[in-house]
């Protein structure tokens, strides 16, 4: 059994912008509590969360890491996290596994965009907050500056616990031990900060504090707690991961001030579906049932398919038997895992609290929630908000015969990130990868090539134009073909008529008195079904068309099935020539998360894409919403220039509309470069 108990467990999520020195500050950390011999570095490549091959070589996190340190009594089961945009997800996944998160502030560059995305999430989660300032040694910092526009941005419950001294070589305490002169500010005054907002929480204890005008650090926990868990208290940490210094003092707040699983909030669990569903918070009691949640699949190449979960209730030891989802049929835990950069411990059991890994369990997917009593069936999450992937590329093998293997191989990345999507196009025949930008597919490319040993070809998404017609009219031919033993014929008429945008196709048929004999309807239908699949004008997809079949002749020898699909397609071909056709383009529903300072230059630029703008949001933190509908074709390069126009503080989603007439330009442009192939009787 554990030789801890719960209150002992810190579950810390490292999230914030990239360059903020997160992995730097773990291996700080790991170093400090004597987990490693000595720390690595990222331009090294012997970090113990930058293990990936592809992260050494990118000099970058791509994925989140867990490691593990005892501190003063405490284990602390800590994630790092990547700080690119583009692998986001790995930050989201990680908030939903933690009680705390700590947000990483680059000293230089101040607050980014993730820095602000992070703090959202984790208070939309109700997760207790940090900010950690790193590289508090670096040349040209302002850091009261920095601070003050912390505050500005978060609100006044973002306070320094401790600050910087002796020209950032160390910082002093400004909660448990106040004294001591700082670089900046008053340690006084950052202490009474300190003390008056976190006595708000508590009535009888402001009751106290303004009689006595102080009270003692050990009364101050408990409301220190609730105001952390309430939002109101953001505290602020000093460190520089390179130097050491406020590496230590970090550890000691994270230790004595960082909630357990017994403070901290409890994750939104809901049992069943719909208007019926029930909400509830897990217990963090050892000895309730076992409910625990699984926040990333990794496809390990040696070991296979890995879940890797945080309990939130119940002990789990080896050999418990554990239902995934709402299963029927229980697996037995064989081999219980704790995670150590890339290095996985068998351990016996496992705590509210903590984070371990499961192996080879196929049923296990991301989110999926693990039990072992039916009592828990129908349980998930609360679900997690990601960001859409609109970045997208069209794949095919360059060798024959992988095909199925680059189905694959791509199922199998898409199950490891939540982030990354896979579709099939029906209407253009394409394979299509979406993420979060071009940074994150080049990275599932280069997984392909390295791992998977999968060369592929790529190519921006071709656009599934559609073809249709706007009159009425009729259509005829007649197939005959003689060769000098049994001929063909089959003869067909009919008749076109428009439907209503996404109505489709529908087939009629009229025939009298069996001048076609009904066996050879369904073959007339085929021919025209040929057609569909790609229309006659730009060889796209013919939709919202009514085809009625009310006369014909037939030949009772030479007449036979190839005979009246032939005839068929044909007549149909015929009458979409005579029915005026046009070329319909998909409209997208676009919106558009952006500062507001750059809303007049993204509204002309969606006028400039034969856009049309709907409407517009004010949001907070001086951030708008735009929405619009714009041609799917005018944004092959909209990432690019979005993140181009608002600094990458900008951000969108799309979803399919409607489909409308292109104009005639780029009808005749299509019709020019479709080069249909000779139909021959």
């Amino acid at each position: 059994m554990a030789s801890y108990t719960v209150d002992a467990i810190r579950s810390v999520a490292l999230v914030g912008h990239f360059d903020t020195g997160k992995t730097t500050l773990t291996e700080a950390l790991l170093y400090r509590a004597g987990a490693i011999g000595s720390p690595g570095t990222v331009e090294r490549g012997d970090t113990v969360c930058d293990f990936d091959p592809l992260e050494k070589d990118y000099r970058h996190s791509l994925s989140l890491a867990l490691v593990n340190f005892s501190h003063q009594g405490a284990e602390v089961r800590l994630i790092d996290t990547p700080g690119y945009p583009d692998f986001i997800g790995n930050s989201i996944c990680a908030l939903a596994a933690a009680d705390t998160a700590l947000i990483v502030v680059n000293a230089t560059n101040g607050i980014e965009l993730t820095t602000t995305r992070m703090m959202d999430w984790a208070a939309r989660r109700q997760l207790c907050r940090m900010i950690v300032i790193n590289k508090i040694d670096a040349e040209r910092v302002d850091l009261p500056s920095l601070l003050d526009e912390l505050r500005e941005a978060f609100g006044k419950e973002v306070l320094p616990i401790n600050l910087p001294a002796d020209h950032a070589n160390r910082v002093v305490d400004c909660f448990f031990n106040p004294g001591g002169e700082a670089d900046f500010s008053s340690v006084a005054e950052a202490h009474r900060a300190l003390v008056d907002q976190v006595v708000e929480v508590d009535e009888e204890l402001m009751a106290l504090y303004l009689e006595q005008g102080e009270v003692a650090p050990e009364q101050l926990h408990a409301p220190f707690e609730r105001a952390l868990r309430e939002g109101h208290l953001v505290p602020v940490c000093f460190v520089s991961a390179r130097t050491g210094a406020g590496v230590a003092e970090l550890m000691d707040v994270l230790v004595r001030l960082a909630p357990n699983p017994l403070e901290g909030n409890p994750p939104l669990l809901v049992k069943g579906e719909g208007e019926t569903a029930l909400s509830f918070h897990a217990e963090p009691s050892p000895d309730k049932h076992v409910i625990a949640h699984v926040f990333k699949v990794i496809m390990d190449p040696f070991v296979g398919k890995m879940g890797i979960f945080r309990l939130h209730q119940g002990t789990l030891t080896r050999d418990t038997q554990l239902f995934v989802g709402s299963g029927r049929k229980p697996f037995k835990v064989g081999h219980l895992f704790r995670i150590q950069g890339k290095v996985y411990t068998e351990v016996d059991s496992l705590l509210p609290g903590d984070f371990g890994a499961i192996a080879k369990v196929e049923e296990i997917e991301f989110d999926s929630v693990l039990h072992d009593s039916h009592d828990e069936d129908q349980i998930h999450m609360k679900p997690l908000e990601f960001p859409t992937p609109m970045q997208g590329l069209a794949v095919e093998p360059k060798r024959r015969g992988d095909e199925q293997r680059i189905s694959e191989v791509l199922h199998k990345l898409q199950m490891e990130d939540p982030c990354f999507k896979v579709e099939y196009h029906q209407a253009t025949h394409e394979t299509v990868m979406r993420g979060l930008g071009e940074l994150h597919l080049r990275y599932i490319l280069d997984r392909m090539a390295g791992q998977y040993h999968l060369e592929v070809a790529t190519q921006p998404p071709r656009v599934p134009y559609r073809e249709t017609i706007t009159l009425t009219a009729e259509g005829h031919h007649r197939h005959k073909k003689q060769t000098g033993g049994a001929g063909q014929f089959g003869e067909v008429f009919l008749r076109v008529e428009p439907l209503e945008r996404g109505a489709g196709f529908q087939f009629a048929d009229e025939v009298k008195g069996g001048v076609i004999p009904g066996q050879f309807i369904p073959s007339v239908e085929k021919g025209i079904h040929q057609v569909l699949l790609a229309g006659p004008l730009a060889g796209c997809a013919v939709t919202d068309v009514k085809v009625t079949v009310y006369d014909g002749k037939h030949h009772s020898v030479d007449s036979k099935d190839v005979a009246f699909q032939a005839a068929g397609r044909k007549a149909f071909i015929d009458a979409i020539g005579k029915a005026r056709p046009i070329v319909l383009e998909p409209v997208v529903a676009v919106e558009i998360t952006c500062p507001e300072h750059a809303m007049g230059d993204i509204t002309a630029d969606l006028t400039s894409r034969r856009g049309q703008v709907t409407g517009t949001q004010s949001l907070s933190r001086g951030m708008a919403m735009v929405n619009g509908q714009v041609p799917l074709s005018e944004l092959s390069n909209y990432a690019a220039r979005l993140k181009s126009v608002t600094g990458g503080q900008g951000s969108y989603t799309m979803n399919l509309s409607h489909y409308d007439a292109v104009p005639q330009d780029v009808q005749l442009r299509l019709a020019s470069e479709y080069k249909a192939a000779p139909d021959e009787d």
